[in-house]
């Protein structure tokens, strides 16, 4: 069965098992702003979820509840189940430069 990724504007999630490396706390629940228009890309359930910085470039989202959701200004909600998710901006290549998409 293949993993399950989802994807919201320039957020990508994918379900992963749990992270074996050093797991820090976030503090909040954006899991990306818009550099550009001041959105951003947040759970709205603040009891249903933790975010997390893992070693490397990327992060992690624990849903804690039966389900959490993820909203932004200009895209559909996303209902996310239960389990944990590797999230990543989306990159883009420009000569010279691999940079993250701004939104």
């Amino acid at each position: 069965m293949p993993t399950p990724l989802y994807r919201h504007g320039d957020v990508f999630l994918q379900a992963t098992m749990p992270p074996t490396g050093p797991l820090h706390p976030v503090g909040h629940l954006t899991l990306a702003h818009g550099e550009v228009t001041g959105h951003a890309h947040r759970i709205t359930e603040t009891h249903a979820a933790h975010l997390y910085d893992g070693s490397g470039p990327h992060r992690y989202l624990h849903v804690t509840a039966a389900h959490a959701t993820l909203t932004h200004e200009e895209h559909a909600p996303i209902r996310l189940p239960s389990g944990w998710y590797r999230v990543w901006r989306q990159r883009e290549y420009t000569p010279g430069a691999v940079r993250v998409v701004l939104d």
